[in-house]
């Protein structure tokens, strides 16, 4: 099955953060998932990192590329289909990355897994 994880989903997973929910870990540990991040969860990492939100504790480049690497993740690219779709998402959620992951999920037709709640008013298959 591809899953794409939510930014905070994959963070969390690479740290063993414990409020990363047991059934989304295992979802995440299966090898039989083929794990995609969002080149738009690259972007908001970004973002955080030069808002000292998040502490990577080290270079962001090479934190990202080490845990992809690690962890057998892929990036899915921003393609122009996916922004086509953007324009006539409803605002159930108003941040504009999470409103890209949905479309993501939406037009590849792949679970999210994610906490947050929001994503289930687009009718987008989410584990948590």
């Amino acid at each position: 099955m591809n899953i794409l994880l939510d930014t905070h989903t994959f963070l969390w997973f690479w740290w063993d953060d414990p409020l990363l929910g047991s059934r989304a870990k295992n979802v995440i540990r299966d090898p039989a998932n083929r794990k995609l991040v969002s080149l738009v969860s690259y972007w908001e990492v970004a973002i955080k990192l030069s808002q000292k939100k998040i502490d990577l504790g080290g270079p962001y480049k090479s934190f990202m590329t080490k845990n992809m690497l690690l962890n057998n993740f892929e990036i899915l690219p921003i393609s122009e289909d996916h922004l086509a779709e953007l324009i006539d998402l409803p605002f159930h959620h108003k941040d504009p990355f999470d409103r890209m992951l949905v479309v993501q999920a939406l037009h590849e037709n792949i679970p999210i897994i994610s906490k947050d709640l929001h994503f289930d008013a687009y009718g987008v298959a989410r584990i948590w």
